[in-house]
Parts: structure tokens; C-alpha cells; sequence
């Protein structure tokens, strides 16, 4: 049985630093305006981050299983 070597890290795993840095830079988003149904931007901007942080997620996943090929464990 072949021992799975160290991954390397592809360029894709830099997406996942987007949310993290979108989400943890306060200045960037911390004012009311422009307000979105009623809520003030601070709120509408935190909240655009849940869809988009999993869509980046399932991207980068797609992207890196693609690169790895299948797993044993699939078939």
C-alpha cells in the first residue's frame, strides 16, 4: 500500500484566504451606508460573506480533487 506523500499547495488555496482576510478587515465595512432592504451595510456585507465563503470553499475543493485524481475510496 502506497503511503500518501506531503501535498503540495496549489495556487486555488490562496482563494481561501479571501473570506478570512473580506471578513476580518473591519475598515473595509465598518460604516452604514450603503443600506441594502433596510439593513446598513455592515450587517448586508457579513452576510454576503456566507454564500460567497462556500462557494469559494466548493471551488477550491472541486479544483483540488480534480488535480488529485480519484481516491481509492471512491471505487
Amino acid at each position: 500500500m502506497k503511503s500518501p506523500g506531503p501535498t503540495r499547495a496549489t495556487a486555488w488555496r490562496v482563494l481561501l484566504a479571501v473570506p478570512v482576510i473580506a471578513v476580518l478587515w473591519v475598515p473595509s465595512f465598518d460604516r452604514t451606508g450603503p443600506a441594502l432592504w433596510g439593513f446598513p451595510f455592515f450587517y448586508w456585507y457579513q452576510l454576503l460573506w456566507v454564500p460567497l465563503s462556500s462557494a469559494i470553499i466548493g471551488l477550491v475543493f472541486l479544483f483540488e480533487r480534480r488535480r488529485s485524481g480519484p481516491s481509492e475510496d471512491e471505487g
